[in-house]
């Protein structure tokens, strides 16, 4: 099960990308790093542009696009992109993550993964 909420975009995010808080309540913006306060995933309608209204996946098993390749089980943070990729912090260092892979997939693949955010200390 997804739970979906409608959000405004403050710019242009592409479909089953990563996004984060924007700066006003019911806003959301493209994640472009691991520190980023990940929130959730669009779906497969993008925003065009700013005060699109775009629906997010916030719970249940959601699709992403990556940003390189993660194996099934892999904790996923943002790309600069937005696009998800393993997370893999430096020793001492925190990153924020969205979930878990579902499965296999490699850099422009869209797949399903458990949303479970957390922040992961390397």
């Amino acid at each position: 099960m997804t739970i979906w909420k409608n959000r405004k975009a403050t710019g242009a995010i592409p479909a089953y990308r990563i996004v984060k808080p924007g700066a006003n309540n019911g806003e959301v913006t493209l994640a472009s790093a691991a520190t980023d306060a990940l929130m959730a995933t669009t779906g497969q309608l993008a925003a065009k542009a700013a005060g699109d209204k775009v629906d997010v996946a916030m719970f249940g098993l959601n699709e992403v696009e990556l940003g390189g390749a993660v194996a099934n089980g892999d904790p996923l943070t943002s790309d600069a992109s937005g696009k998800a990729v393993k997370a893999n912090p430096a020793a001492g260092a925190n990153v924020r993550c969205i979930g878990y892979a579902d499965t296999d997939g490699t850099n422009g693949a869209v797949i399903p993964y458990v949303y479970a955010p957390h922040t992961m200390q390397g």
